[in-house]
This record gives C-alpha cells, sequence and structure tokens, in this order.
C-alpha cells in the first residue's frame, strides 16, 4: 500500500470525501493545481517586494501591488485559469510560470519525450487530447520541439578533445521536403574514440551531396572546434574523402572498411563462384602482415583475374587505404578494419525515426537527429573492448604524436 506523509493522507481523505467518480477526481486536482500556482506566485510576489500583502512595511518603499492579471495555463490537469499578481514598477518576473508561457514544463517534456521516441507530431496531438485532454495542433508542437534547437546547435559547435585516436565517418540518407518536392539528403555522422576509449558523436552535417568540398568542411570544422590531430580515419571509400582528408589532417591515416570492400568485390562474382572467391579473400584480409596479404592478392588474381578483373581492380586501386591496419596488433585491427561503430549507431538513429517518413525541414532533422543522440548515447559509459591494450599500442605505434596529450 502507498504510503503517504499525514498532509497527504488529509488531502486523499478530502478528495475522497468530495468526489465520487474519476472525472471528480481530476476537476478537484486541476482546481487544486490553479490555486496551488497562484499561491506561489503571491510568495514569489512577497520575496519580490519584499514584505507580505497587506503589511506597513511595504510603504513609501517605491513599488507596490497592482491588482492581478490573468492566464490560461495547460497542464496533464487540463486548462486552468489562474490569477498573476503584478506590481506598480511592471518589475516582477514570475519563475513558477514564467512571461509567455502556456503550459507546464512537465508537458513540453512529456511532447519532447514522446518526440524523441519517435511517435508523429500527429500521433502526439491524438495522445496529449487522449490522455490529458489538452488540444495541441502540429504547429504547436512543433513550436515546442523547436526550444531543442538552440541545444542542436550548441551540441554541434562544442569543443572537443585535441586528439582523436580513431574517428568513423559515414552517412545516412533521410527524406526532406525542400520547395515543395521531397528529397534525399545526407545526414553524414563522425563518430570519434576518444582517450578514455568511450565513443561520442563529433558532430552530424547534412547535405544533399558528398564531395571533397563538403568533407573540407567537415574537417575544418572539427578543426575550428579543437581537434589537432586524428591518428586513424576509418570510412568508406567516400569520393573525394582521402583528398580533404589530407588538406586538413595531413599526418592522419586512411582505413578503408573491409567489410565494405568484400561486398562490393562480390557484387562482380557470381553465385556459384562466391564461396571459393569469399575463401581466397579471406586469406587477404586475414593475412598476419602487409607482405603476406600482398601474397594471397597475387594468388587470388591468378585464380580469378580473368573472371573478375573489376573485383582484382578495385582492390589493386584501393590497396593504398586498405592496407593500413595490416601494420598493427590483433586489437587495434579490430577496432579500425570495419565502420561498424558508426553503423550502429545509424541502426538505433533508423529505430528513433522510422516513423518519420519525410522531414518538412532541415530543423526537424536536426532536431530529430540530436534528441536522438542522446538517447543513444547514454549507453556510451563503457571504453571500447580492450582499450587498456588498445591505447598503449597506439602510444608505441604514434609516440610523438601523444606529446603535451593527456592518456587514459
Amino acid at each position: 500500500m502507498t504510503q503517504l506523509t499525514e498532509q497527504e493522507k488529509e488531502l486523499v481523505s478530502i478528495l475522497a470525501t468530495q468526489c465520487s467518480t474519476t472525472k471528480d477526481i481530476t476537476a478537484e486536482l486541476k482546481r487544486l493545481f490553479g490555486a496551488t500556482l497562484e499561491q506561489m506566485l503571491e510568495s514569489e510576489m512577497d520575496e519580490h517586494l519584499g514584505y507580505v500583502k497587506h503589511s506597513p512595511e511595504g510603504d513609501k518603499t517605491g513599488n507596490s501591488r497592482n491588482g492581478y492579471g490573468t492566464k490560461t495555463i495547460s497542464s496533464e490537469w487540463g486548462e486552468s485559469e489562474i490569477s498573476i499578481p503584478r506590481d506598480r514598477n511592471g518589475s516582477f518576473k514570475p519563475k513558477v510560470v514564467e512571461k509567455r508561457q502556456t503550459r507546464t514544463d512537465d508537458i513540453e517534456n512529456r511532447i519532447i519525450a514522446m518526440y524523441v521516441k519517435g511517435i508523429s507530431t500527429r500521433d502526439i496531438e491524438d495522445q496529449l487530447r487522449d490522455i490529458y485532454g489538452i488540444d495541441a495542433s502540429p504547429a504547436l508542437i512543433s513550436s515546442i520541439t523547436d526550444k531543442i534547437l538552440p541545444q542542436a546547435a550548441e551540441f554541434q559547435s562544442r569543443p572537443l578533445e585535441e586528439l582523436y585516436p580513431v574517428v568513423f565517418f559515414d552517412g545516412v540518407y533521410f527524406k526532406v521536403r525542400k520547395d515543395s518536392k521531397v528529397i534525399k539528403k545526407c545526414a553524414y555522422s563522425v563518430l570519434g574514440v576518444n582517450m578514455d576509449g568511450r565513443k561520442e558523436i563529433l558532430g552530424i552535417w547534412i547535405s544533399e551531396t558528398e564531395s571533397a568540398s563538403f568533407y573540407t568542411t567537415i574537417f575544418n570544422d572539427l578543426k575550428n572546434r579543437g581537434v589537432k590531430d586524428i591518428l586513424i580515419a576509418c570510412h568508406d571509400n567516400l569520393s573525394g574523402f582521402g583528398n580533404a582528408l589530407e588538406t586538413v589532417f595531413p599526418k592522419t591515416q586512411s582505413q578503408l572498411c573491409i567489410i565494405h570492400m568484400i561486398r562490393n568485390s562480390t557484387k562482380y562474382v557470381a553465385y556459384k563462384d562466391i564461396k571459393a572467391v569469399m575463401a581466397n579473400l579471406k586469406k587477404v584480409y586475414g593475412a598476419p602482415d602487409e607482405e603476406a596479404a600482398l601474397y594471397a592478392l597475387e594468388e587470388l588474381r591468378e585464380n580469378w583475374g580473368r573472371k573478375y578483373p573489376q573485383m582484382l581492380k578495385t582492390w589493386d586501386d584501393n590497396w593504398p587505404d586498405l592496407s593500413c591496419f595490416f601494420k598493427y596488433p590483433e586489437e587495434l585491427r579490430r577496432l579500425i578494419y570495419t565502420t561498424n561503430a558508426v553503423e550502429g549507431f545509424h541502426r538505433m538513429l533508423r529505430k528513433f525515426t522510422k516513423t518519420k517518413t519525410v522531414y518538412p525541414t532541415d530543423d526537424a532533422l536536426k532536431k530529430s537527429i540530436y534528441l536522438s543522440i542522446q538517447e543513444i548515447s547514454k549507453k556510451w559509459y563503457l571504453s571500447v573492448r580492450d582499450w587498456g591494450i588498445i591505447i598503449g599500442q597506439f602510444i608505441i605505434f604514434f609516440e610523438e604524436r601523444f606529446v603535451g596529450i593527456r592518456t587514459a
């Protein structure tokens, strides 16, 4: 049974006596809610003026009460009309119900909580009406969630650490309305592993196209926010990425996602040959070092070069960015050989945004992504697997780059 204080028991007793239905209880709670707000506002006015109502201490103080204004406040109990005290100088700024505030923070928080869970604006409107008896138009709900935009902008421009051992780059596409048309836009995610081994989203950039100039803008943004060095950048063979990376972070090593490379290779292969080709490919990417990998690549060429020349050309053309991970021990290799870290983030992002098939504006997309990041990152409180070993390996291989940088 619920434990109550003596005051709470008294209130429950009064409600039980005066009410005969749940509707009566709701109506009485609504009335009490409004009365409580008014009493809190009176206390705020007393504190603001420095004396209680009708006290002679207020004589000749230069300010005094000046009647009341009215305001309708929406809460989980519905709409309540309350009286707002005013002072003669007009300097009273209540905190419990701020100027221009028309609903309690609890309702706004509930709207934002539903929004972040991927519930559509229309469904939020229906739930508010059915559960709380509040009529909130889609425009009003959008206006409430717009309060997230300054926080999203602050998140996107926040200072970053000086050095990130590993940063993963990848994009995910969303449909956005533009000039009465629906187009696809790429939300480009940059996920870093910081010096403590924890994942964090460094930023999200939205664009219609991916190009070297677009990536250069991203890298410059990271640099302007305090990033001085990135040791290894993992990506999915993005066009123009390498040139942009070299321009802004010339010392950073580039590592293509091996998993994506394997998928791209097998699309050239007939189904009957997939198993045999994969066995040969495994010798390449599973080799203990680059020399052994090159030997396995020549074996792959000898067995399949004539039949699938495009597959071999893909590996040859991208070898400089594919072979980076061969120089490192197993634990570090396991971290950088795939972009699965950022792809896993995108899978979670899709879960939060799956009900929103088309976003009306870029701002609507930014709000949704930012709120999703806040939810997803709550689970990123642990370091990546074997981070103690991995950071030690980084320090050995990149010793001069850690000078003056804090280590975990």
